[in-house]
């Protein structure tokens, strides 16, 4: 087995700003597995909210004895090995995961949902997600996301009333609110969310900070609608202490180290009687592609991450009119497109 890693920048198409920052590119490490003439392709976009770095994920990669992993079949016995060398580095973890699972999808021939007894016609249409800014900006990504009918968010700034109003004046499409912890003091968080009811808006995820979550719990038995947890869940293991605070979970890839793992936690969720959701970070169509291979078993997607950039090197998953929509090709079903 060979591995072979190298950086890529994203371009994004406009300014993504956050509670916690901006940014115009997003640094993204891809990997390639190869074994018996084929090639699985897999992603990481770290973020240093999980105390990750590009440089990190090479570090990472470059401690992998892939003598270790002689047999990519054995996925399970394979993530355990990745698991062993670090508990964190879940992007990194992530990007050999994805590759593992593209490369036993092309050996057999199948797209992984096909693998996994899942039919494309399930997955559900994804968000469009909508960040912090300027109201004239704002008004463009409105414009731009026209074909998109469900629209999130960004909030947990200082600007959160001007920007739902804003929005507000230019359509009526159902929103979902990602407040990134940005709110703090929870009778102010329950003010909020009251207001954004009457705004239309389906659910809040992550409403404040992943240390608070007992206010969190508070908040949550006085909100009006559902509350995701996105930072407050990384694994499966932070999924049954999350009951009572949350209605659902926000799974993302890079967070929980990959496909394999995300599958545990849709399924330990469904357990807890929680919502799922699968989201992710700003990311190629390699990483979407990978995620939306689970989007049949989902209550919500938020998978958009390639859509917001401009230089996307893979072709995989596609939408209409808002629905994910699977290309019946092996493995998480991508292409590069000559862009690397």
């Amino acid at each position: 087995m060979k591995l072979r890693y190298y950086t890529y920048d994203l371009q994004l198409k406009h300014t993504f700003t956050i509670a916690r920052g901006s940014r115009d590119v997003n640094t993204v490490v891809f990997v390639e597995l190869e074994h018996d003439g084929i090639t699985g392709y897999g992603e990481a976009s770290p973020s240093t909210r999980y105390d990750e770095t590009p440089e990190s994920v090479i570090e990472f990669i470059k401690r992998i004895d892939t003598g270790k992993m002689a047999d990519p079949f054995q996925i399970e016995r394979n993530v355990q090995y990745l698991s062993s060398l670090s508990e964190n580095d879940t992007s990194a973890r992530a990007a050999v995961d994805i590759a593992m699972h593209d490369w036993v999808g092309k050996a057999l021939g199948q797209p992984l949902f096909r693998i996994w007894g899942l039919s494309p016609e399930d997955t559900p249409v994804t968000s469009f997600t909508i960040g912090i800014d300027t109201p004239d900006v704002l008004i463009d990504k409105i414009k731009e996301a026209e074909e998109y009918p469900l629209l999130k968010i960004k909030l947990g700034g200082d600007n959160d009333e001007e920007i739902i109003d804003t929005i507000r004046s230019v359509t009526d499409k159902v929103l979902r609110v990602d407040a990134n912890e940005g709110w703090s003091i929870r009778e102010i968080a329950l003010e909020k969310i009251h207001w954004l009811q009457e705004e239309g808006v389906e659910f809040i995820e992550q409403p404040m900070p992943a240390d608070q979550l007992l206010d969190t719990a508070w908040l949550r038995e006085h909100a009006s609608v559902p509350v995701i947890a996105d930072e407050n869940v990384v694994s499966m293991f932070d999924v049954p202490g999350l009951r009572g605070a949350f209605d659902g979970i926000n799974i993302k890839l890079m967070k929980c180290g990959g496909l394999n793992a995300a599958l545990k936690m849709i399924y330990t969720a469904k357990l807890m009687k929680m919502k799922v959701m699968l989201g992710c970070m700003v990311e190629s169509s390699a990483a979407i592609s990978a995620a939306a291979q689970l989007a049949p078993l989902l209550d919500y997607a938020d998978l958009d991450g390639n859509l917001l950039i401009k230089n996307d090197p893979f072709k995989g998953v596609t939408i209409k009119e808002g629905k994910l929509i699977l290309p019946d090709e092996p493995g998480i079903g991508v292409t590069k497109t000559g862009g690397m």
